[in-house]
């Protein structure tokens, strides 16, 4: 059992669409409980309140909470790719709907979530002892908004 869930407060009550969103998404998803509105919710009785579900194993709470905070840059979601291929499927379905690149790997959903889509190879470059090749690979990477595999590798060999 996962110790520490990241809770996710949605405003517009849209908890069950983003569930929907993420699990057609991301392989191996399901809903683990759900928590629906009573008589004490009012106009909301028989909606979602609450959802725990996983995405590829990790599990998230849903609350549909109302007017609050926004989701902000403050917490992303990070999602580590194997190559260029995985980047470009998670991208992409990650802007449906009306997400917005932002850059160097960021977006946002449709519902203001934010997400890293990093290639594996990125941070290890990063971190490349060769101090040179790291700067090389961080100004590339500065340049761009989806991460471009072959771009990153072409700048670490100078």
């Amino acid at each position: 059992m996962q110790k520490i869930m990241p809770c996710l407060w949605f405003q517009n009550n849209d908890g069950a669409e983003a569930i929907a969103f993420y699990s057609a998404i991301f392989r191996n998803s399901r809903i683990v409980s759900e928590i629906y509105w009573g008589k004490e919710g009012g106009d909301k009785e028989g909606s979602l309140l609450a959802a725990t579900f996983e995405l590829d194993g990790m599990r998230f709470q849903v609350l549909n909470g109302g007017a609050h905070d926004a989701f902000n840059d403050a917490i992303s979601l990070s999602i580590e790719c194997k190559d260029q291929a995985e980047v470009d499927y998670y991208w992409d379905r990650l802007l449906e709907g009306g997400g917005t690149p932002v850059a160097c790997s960021w977006l946002k959903d449709r519902f203001g979530i934010s997400w890293q889509v990093v290639p594996e190879v990125l941070p290890r470059l990063l971190a490349d002892p060769d101090q040179a090749k790291a700067d090389r690979v961080m100004a590339a990477m500065m340049k761009m908004v989806k991460i471009d595999v072959a771009a990153i590798e072409a700048a670490a060999k100078g």
